[in-house]
């Protein structure tokens, strides 16, 4: 218990202070941060199955907020943006609900880790350039990346000279306390420092432009509208999908050796609930979050009392801190965002896709760019594309290789120049494809397939399906008319290595009648063993089913 209750307290002194600066990167006060780490983290204690995932805003989730809720609320009214966050927050819930009713939780697993690295790139980068005019003591209108860009170049004359120095101090002592020891209450001490620097020097009257009053207390119920689901529809969805995503990657990253393994169904149950919950105070939409998670395992955490200590400390600072965190200055906030922000930026991890995959890599450009020129909603659509292509160029064209054996040796392998001395069987020609056979794939395995027998020129064909875990209907269909044009060659056809599923829809098919035991063996030994007998005995190949009385 008491390692839970130190992990907790430090954790708070990172998480407090990290919440409240991604609440302004949604454009909303900074008391909603402090909502987030307060009902959604205690609700995900309860019901969550990571015992040291730590649940309240991210960055990804805020940037993502903001546009979402700049959209409905175009001119920011303060009393809309509370509605419009509650009824966001409320959607992202229900939707996880929903996906959990549904048992959608494979679909965390549809956006691949090269997109997702460039996503968050992309995300990165437009966090980093939104915090550059807090930094400067102005304000632009948001009219894109690269506009944005353009416009902080224009108005960079304008700078606050004491604004840039309270930035450039929060920088160098988070980046300093962060390198001396990683993971530690380095927001907390910015955050103390710029709160005690501005009420001594009373850095407001000096153009420092700071928090302002913050409401003391516990939040006030806030009731969702209706009104706003249509308009913020896909815009839950896709908030969802990455806070289900994140909270699934922090989840899994922090398994301890005795802990339980991370649910998917479970934990949309959990970060649901959290969110439907926190909603009704006010909260923006909640998923766990890597850093914070690490500084709970890092400090001693073992269960969720941990993230109880957590939510109870940011129930004591909206209480009795809430005056002086109104002293704090926007500048502090913006560098607490971009230093613990810039993280999703990995130039190391592009490097090494590039290293393994070029297609891939470029994926992971595209995500970065879609983020960049289309927005940070739609990067989301962009990123699932993205890995549905690139999912579907995978299993386009799957492996198909012409199987030989290792001389000497009972072995089965591809032929490849690597092994010029593997042998064949005159007549004879192994084919096996790898992966799953479906309508997206079926004509290129065909192609291959003609190909080898225009090559080899065979009198039997043994395909090997042992590398097959699913012949879809329509290729199932293409291989019925693929084994009648072979026939017609005066080419027999012999199918090996079916597994049971396979087997079944071979034999619905019509074509396990077409075949007959005879040309449906057990493997692509059986095959090479049953050729090789025919061939010594003289006996007939047959090319056709028997005729039975």
């Amino acid at each position: 218990m008491r390692g839970d209750v130190v992990a907790g307290l430090t954790a708070a002194a990172v998480v407090l202070p990290k919440a409240m600066a991604y609440a302004t990167v949604a454009d909303l006060p900074v008391q909603v941060g402090l909502y987030t780490a307060f009902v959604p983290l205690a609700i995900y204690a309860l019901l969550g199955a990571s015992r040291v995932l730590s649940v309240s805003s991210t960055g990804t989730l805020a940037i993502l907020t903001g546009a979402e809720l700049g959209q409905v609320v175009p001119h920011h009214d303060p009393a809309g943006m509370v509605v419009a966050t509650a009824t966001l927050t409320a959607m992202v819930g229900l939707v996880l609900l929903l996906a959990r009713a549904v048992k959608l939780g494979f679909v965390a697993n549809f956006i691949s880790t090269p997109v997702l690295t460039g996503f968050k790139a992309g995300i990165g980068l437009v966090i980093v350039l939104d915090q550059v005019p807090k930094l400067l003591g102005f304000h632009i209108v948001k009219q894109g990346f690269f506009r944005d860009a353009f416009a902080i170049v224009r108005h960079a004359p304008e700078a606050s000279l004491p604004t840039v120095a309270v930035a450039a101090t929060t920088f160098v002592v988070l980046v300093a306390l962060e390198r001396l020891r990683p993971h530690s209450a380095a927001p907390l001490v910015a955050v103390g420092g710029a709160i005690a620097a501005s009420a001594w020097f009373r850095l407001a009257e000096h153009g420092v432009s700071t928090v302002g009053a913050i409401p003391r207390g516990l939040p006030s119920f806030t009731w969702p509208d209706p009104s706003l689901i249509e308009p913020l529809m896909s815009g839950a969805i896709g908030i969802a999908l990455m806070s289900f995503t994140e909270s699934i990657a922090a989840g899994r990253a922090f398994v301890g050796p005795d802990d339980p393994p991370i649910s998917p169904d479970r934990e949309l149950v959990a970060t649901g609930v959290a969110n439907v919950a926190g909603a009704l105070v006010g909260s923006m939409p909640a998923g766990g979050g890597t850093s914070q998670t690490a500084v709970v395992r890092s400090a001693g955490g073992r269960t969720q009392k941990a993230s109880l200590v957590t939510a109870l400390a940011s129930l004591a600072t909206m209480a009795l801190l809430a005056p002086l965190v109104g002293l704090l200055p926007h500048a502090t906030l913006g560098a607490v965002v971009i230093v613990y922000s810039v993280g999703l930026i990995r130039p190391s991890e592009f490097r090494a896709i590039r290293s393994v995959r070029t297609l891939e890599f470029r994926w992971a450009l595209a995500a970065a760019i879609g983020v960049l020129i289309f927005g940070t909603l739609q990067g989301i659509v962009v990123a699932v594309v993205l890995s549905m292509i690139g999912l579907a160029t995978q299993t386009a064209k799957p492996r198909v290789s012409v199987i030989g054996r290792k001389r000497g040796a009972d072995v089965l392998r591809p032929l490849s120049s690597e092994h010029p001395d593997d042998e064949t069987f005159e007549g004879l020609l192994i084919v096996r494809p790898e992966g799953r056979i479906y309508f997206a794939n079926a004509e290129y395995v065909g192609e291959q397939l003609r190909a080898r027998i225009e090559e080899y020129a065979p009198r039997v064909v043994a395909l090997d399906m042992s590398r097959v875990p699913d012949l879809e209907y329509s290729a199932l269909q293409s291989l019925v008319e693929g084994e009648r044009r072979i026939r017609e060659r005066g080419v027999t056809f012999w199918l090996c290595g079916l597994n049971p599923s396979v087997l079944e829809a071979v034999r619905s098919s019509g074509l396990g009648e077409t075949l007959g035991r005879e040309r449906m063996l057990f493997n692509a030994r059986t095959a090479i063993e049953r050729y090789q007998a025919l061939v010594a005995a003289g006996g007939e190949i047959q090319s056709h089913r028997p005729s039975v009385g």
